[in-house]
């Protein structure tokens, strides 16, 4: 390897695990507060955010990588033409594409390398993430009584406290309803005073209540007497215990999510997409015929002089007239009959359109995981030649231009999965439809930095702007003055 590819692999490579560590930060800190609501209050523990951070870091590496590759280009290049490196490769007789290759290799394998880890270790983390926060959502909030609001997380119990004093741990006035017998109610616990606390690793919680009453509300035989007793217990002191142990975080198989398409590698997707092929193939086979059975079943249920429509109808519009009423009967009935067929046949095609919709969610997503890998080395494309052609490095225009390409590459992808998942256009067409669109706008911005082009420098469009207006000035001269030269 020449010095020179060691110069600009050496200038590259820093600035892309720079970038790819922020923008994975950033992507994981957007992914985290949009779920922030399910964890707050659950007292999950550092090791559960620790595992959540892990898995979706991993997902979001994907979306990552390209961005960090078109802006770490940028950066690498762009730095090298403001400090003139590049115009002295070049004036040693060293092209821009040359220059360009060690950095073009590593791009290509690391397009290849995108692909296994999308296709491989993305759906483990998506399984074991998604997995893991379902769990999350399903957990009891943790213990916390407030002042004046009944709580009801522990089973079969609503406590209330009018006051709470700043240790956390003691209640004042407090009021305790037993539901466990589920009969309303009936069993109340009135105390002063109360401390809690937990025992056994926090498996219990103990609620130890001063100077109180418990109130039973006994039952009268017969039902339809009207008298009431009651049955209080007074006490100095008293202890409950409740189990703690709903609050714990159960964890779900996680065979119960590997059905999802974000858990599968494109085998299992390519796999799953053609059995829905063939399965709705089936339904539709079975639809037809299900719609001719329901057609002449429903025939068996008109009046028996009316069974035969050609036969009575036909011969009744050759022979003789029918009577009003019966010519009424017979157009209510087979109008009613065909509506029931109609609606039949649309229930039927909506089922078939949704399945055939699902089937195309999975090629898609089937897709993504080869256009999210490609765009590492179209983004390459891309922010190579633009770093040269702007010649500023840092984090300034460089962060600017990517979010720019970056914004029209989402938006792309967006709008071509929709319209593939729609049935608006093929699916490999909507999916590759961003790919193919920077690529192009890659070649030119190559082909400008291959000729120097001054693509980015306002003095150039100064230029073009005054002699467009010289011309229009010129054009608007009467003739005389053209002929003699007189100076405007």
């Amino acid at each position: 390897m020449k010095k020179i590819d060691k110069l600009i692999l050496k200038s590259f490579v820093g600035p892309f695990f720079l970038t790819f560590f922020v923008v994975v930060f950033i992507l994981l800190t957007q992914t985290m507060i949009k779920y922030f609501d399910e964890f707050v209050g659950k007292d999950l523990g550092f090791a559960v955010f620790a595992e959540l951070l892990f898995y979706f870091s991993l997902n979001t590496t994907p979306v990552a990588l390209p961005l960090a590759m078109l802006l770490s280009s940028l950066i690498c290049f762009g730095n090298l033409g403001e400090h003139y490196e590049l115009t002295a490769i070049k004036s040693s007789g060293i092209s821009l594409i040359r220059v360009l290759v060690p950095v073009s290799i590593f791009a290509f394998l690391l397009t290849f390398v995108a692909f296994w880890f999308n296709n491989n270790i993305v759906p483990k983390a998506n399984l074991n993430a998604y997995s893991l926060l379902w769990d999350v959502r399903q957990k009891k909030p943790s213990l916390d009584i407030k002042e004046g609001v009944f709580y009801n997380g522990l089973t079969g119990y609503s406590i209330k406290a009018n006051k709470k004093l700043s240790d956390g741990k003691t209640l004042m006035d407090v009021m305790i309803y037993d539901h466990r017998e589920g009969d309303g109610n009936k069993q109340v616990i009135l105390a002063d005073s109360a401390k809690m606390y937990t025992i056994n690793n926090d498996r219990y919680l103990v609620l130890e209540l001063f100077r109180g009453n418990a109130y039973t509300d006994v039952a009268q035989e017969p039902r339809r007497s009207r008298k009431e007793e009651f049955q209080r217990d007074a006490f100095d002191q008293s202890k409950m215990v409740f189990s703690l142990a709903s609050f714990d975080l159960s964890r779900t198989d996680k065979s119960l999510f590997a059905t999802s398409k974000y858990m599968m590698s494109v085998d299992k997707l390519q796999t799953v997409a053609d059995s829905m092929k063939k399965e709705y193939a089936l339904i539709l086979d079975r639809n037809d015929l299900s719609v001719k059975q329901y057609y002449f079943n429903s025939m068996k249920g008109l009046p028996p002089k009316l069974d035969s429509l050609e036969g009575k109808w036909l011969d009744s519009l050759k022979h003789r007239a029918l009577a009003k009423e019966e010519q009424v009967q017979v157009v209510n009935s087979a109008a009613a009959q065909a509506r029931n067929v109609k609606n039949f046949a649309q229930s039927s095609l909506q089922q078939l359109d949704s399945a055939i919709k699902e089937s195309r969610t999975f090629e898609v997503e089937k897709y993504k995981k080869f256009t999210q890998s490609l765009a590492c080395f179209i983004m390459f494309l891309i922010g190579a030649p633009l770093g040269a052609i702007i010649k500023k490095g840092g984090l300034g225009v460089p962060v600017l231009v990517s979010i720019v390409f970056f914004i029209i590459f989402y938006v792309c992808s967006l709008l071509g999965e929709k319209w593939a998942r729609e049935g608006i256009v093929m699916i490999p067409y909507g999916v590759w439809a961003a790919n193919a669109i920077l690529f192009v706008c890659g070649i030119f911005f190559l082909r400008q930095a291959k000729n120097d082009s001054r693509l980015f420098e306002a003095d150039v469009y100064k230029v073009a702007f005054n002699r467009f207006r010289d011309k229009l000035l010129k054009m608007n001269r009467p003739k005389s003055e053209r002929k003699v030269g007189v100076p405007g």
